[in-house]
């Protein structure tokens, strides 16, 4: 049990950080397009679609790797206890 947590924890902290760096290329095309478009309020009618497509996608990578560092805090609690 432990080797497999402890593989769980490395397979979890390297896919949290490949998404990390997703989440960075995306902010750079988010503030790209923003400045193409001459729009970087989400709020406004004139927002570009491919801008909030960008940020929605951003958001829901932030929410995994919230979820994931949950099940990464699990696993090293189960490899300290083993």
């Amino acid at each position: 049990m432990q080797s497999t947590s402890r593989f769980e924890a490395t397979a979890l902290h390297a896919l949290i950080s490949d998404l990390r760096w997703r989440i960075q290329m995306l902010d750079s095309d988010i503030a790209e397009e923003e400045r193409k478009a001459g729009n970087a309020d989400p709020g406004s009618a004139t927002y570009s679609m491919l801008a909030l497509t960008l940020r929605s996608r951003r958001d829901n990578l932030r929410a995994s790797i919230a979820m994931l560092q949950g099940r990464e805090e699990r696993a090293a609690e189960v490899s300290r206890a083993a």
